[in-house]
């Protein structure tokens, strides 16, 4: 029988657990302030969800804001905040959020690769609000060359291969609408085709695009910021449990390939793993539209199995589950893979456009497809369980609107879509009754619904659910179509439709936490020496979602508090 094998042995100052946007943050934040830090990430690549992601923050007051010019307050940010969270407003950490955040964005530009680009065109989800703005909260880091990871590229997760075009990222705003433009514009094409032509000199020379967009670059920043002061990410090193000494959290054993390490963490550890949107057992407990726990897809990674939440359980921490929402929800189609395999195309821009409307099995509209992601799932979820049967929607669109704008994972012209008619993602009907047939709709009633719809779309009106009639609805409708961006009938066959299920982008239960990062227990006491960032801590937005960049905005910066925490800095 062999003997078991004794760990190894690593001391540090900070332990990271898991290597996103929130243990990134606090793994250069701690590096900065002199502390040796070590970050241990289960899977084969680090980056965990928000290489994966747009790669937006909300940030209210950021520098890029200021100097575009744009006035904003963190009062006017708090009133927001405690109207959209309602009976969940956590005035510590919200306060706590709000002075610190601006400044982490500066440091992390003064300081480190981090760099950020203003969204002015991303208003608030609720920008009519009080508190709420049109624009100038949202920033998201800007492209960088991967080739400046040298080696480390490899390591770094790529981003969703379905919201890529063959594997170029593409940026959102005015880069988005050249592509949209392609074929109208010679301009856009000029601009499309340098970009595409780029991508293709990477694919050859590298493998895989090395102009980093959103997530991507996000993560990319943050590695090459955390390799430049000599901060080691191991790879394929699960932490298997936490080490505990006189009621303090003193580091983990981790699993790594040559064997099991024993490291000790002088100052603290800090989880963060990117919550549990692939946890099965936790979702059947909280998602409401998830009975069984599989009905629901996420585009996290494989690995996002609720980790965090296990390791801090097990020494005594409490997971507050007690938000009205358990996740961040976000309508999903499940494109076919060329393996065979069922991806997930996360529908953020096309719900808005023009001439798509969204409708259930009963045939009927249920929202106004332009609000939020979140409020789109809500109030599918609502509907659904009015009407009985799966939980599910469908977009539809006519040939001209689809052919112009696309739909979900299916490109708009001149790119072939007859692969994803026959995989069975893209539904065709000649007529609506015959597309009802194919969806298993109503037909008379998905006839109404177009018919009722259609009078006041020809003027740009949308009387049943006011598509278009927000800053937000309007900042991803289409602005060359007039009187409204987000509203046109429904009338020139053949007509299409994707089919939607539930998805989140990240989870809202999590750790309880204090202004500090600190990791609570039942009685709300801190666990000595353990901090939580990003999706393992629960959200400090009540279940609700502001805005774009609400997830990874406090990621990064409960990240900086934590490494602030932990180095005794005021900073």
């Amino acid at each position: 029988m062999n003997a078991p094998i004794k760990p190894r042995r690593h001391e540090c100052d900070v332990l990271v657990v898991g290597s996103g946007a929130g243990g990134l943050s606090a793994a250069v934040s701690a590096a900065h302030r002199g502390l040796d830090v070590l970050v241990v990430e289960k899977e084969p690549v680090f980056g965990g969800t928000t290489a994966r992601s747009g790669g937006w923050l909300w940030v209210p007051c950021n520098a890029p804001a200021r100097r575009a010019g744009v006035e904003d307050s963190a009062a006017a940010a708090r009133t927001y905040l405690k109207g959209q969270t309602g009976d969940h407003f956590d005035p510590a950490r919200v306060d706590a959020y709000l002075d610190t955040a601006p400044r982490a964005v500066e440091f992390f530009e003064e300081n480190t690769a981090l760099q950020f680009d203003l969204g002015p065109i991303f208003a608030d989800y609720h920008p009519d609000a009080p508190g709420g703005m049109p624009g100038g909260r949202s920033i998201v880091a800007r492209p960088f060359d991967g080739r400046e990871l040298g080696p480390e590229i490899a390591r770094l997760r790529p981003p969703l291969a379905e919201i890529t075009f063959l594997g170029m990222m593409i940026g959102s705003g005015k880069e988005l609408l050249h592509f949209f433009r392609v074929t109208r514009s010679p301009i856009s094409a000029l601009f499309v085709s340098k970009l595409f032509a780029k991508f293709m000199r990477d694919k050859l020379f590298y493998g895989r695009a090395m102009r980093l967009m959103n997530g991507n670059a996000l993560v990319a920043r943050l590695a090459k910021s955390a390799f430049d002061r000599n901060v080691p990410i191991w790879t394929n090193a699960p932490v298997r449990k936490l080490r505990i000494l006189e009621e303090r959290v003193i580091g983990a054993l981790v699993d790594t390939p040559e064997g099991p390490v024993e490291v000790t963490a002088r100052k603290g550890v800090v989880l963060a793993c990117g919550g549990f949107p692939q946890d099965a057992v936790r979702r059947k407990a909280l998602f409401p539209h998830s009975p069984s726990g599989y009905e629901h897809a996420s585009p996290a990674p494989p690995g996002n199995t609720g980790d965090g939440l296990r390791l801090g359980e097990a020494v005594g921490a409490y997971v507050d589950d007690t938000l009205p929402n358990a996740a961040a929800w976000v309508p999903i189609s499940r494109p076919v893979r060329p393996d065979g395999t069922l991806g997930t195309f996360p529908h953020f821009v096309d719900r808005s456009k023009p001439g798509i409307i969204a409708v259930t099995r009963s045939g009927r509209r249920f929202v106004n497809e332009a609000d939020s992601y979140h409020v789109f799932c809500q109030a599918m979820v609502a509907r659904c369980g009015e009407e009985g049967g799966e939980i599910c929607a469908y977009f539809i669109a006519d040939h001209p609107t689809f052919r112009k704008y696309g739909l979900g994972y299916a490109k708009p012209a001149p790119v072939p879509y007859g692969r994803e008619v026959a995989t069975g993602y893209l539904i065709v009907g000649k007529t609506l009754a015959e597309l009802a047939e194919k969806i298993g709709a109503d037909p008379a009633e998905l006839q109404r619904t177009v018919e009722r719809f259609n009078g006041p779309a020809r003027r740009g009106e949308d009387p049943e659910f006011h598509k278009g009639s927000t800053a937000y609805n309007r900042s991803l409708g289409d602005p060359e179509h007039t009187p409204n961006p987000c509203v046109a009938p429904v009338e020139k066959g053949p007509f299409y439709a994707v089919k939607l299920v539930v998805g989140d982008l990240g989870t809202f239960v999590g750790l309880a936490t204090d202004e500090n990062a600190r990791v609570l227990d039942e009685h709300r006491q801190p666990i000595e020496g353990l901090y939580a960032a990003g999706n393992d801590a629960a959200s400090i937005m009540g279940g609700a979602y502001p805005g774009g960049g609400i997830t990874l905005g406090p990621a990064v910066t409960f990240g900086y508090i934590a490494a602030r925490h932990m180095a005794r800095a005021n900073d």
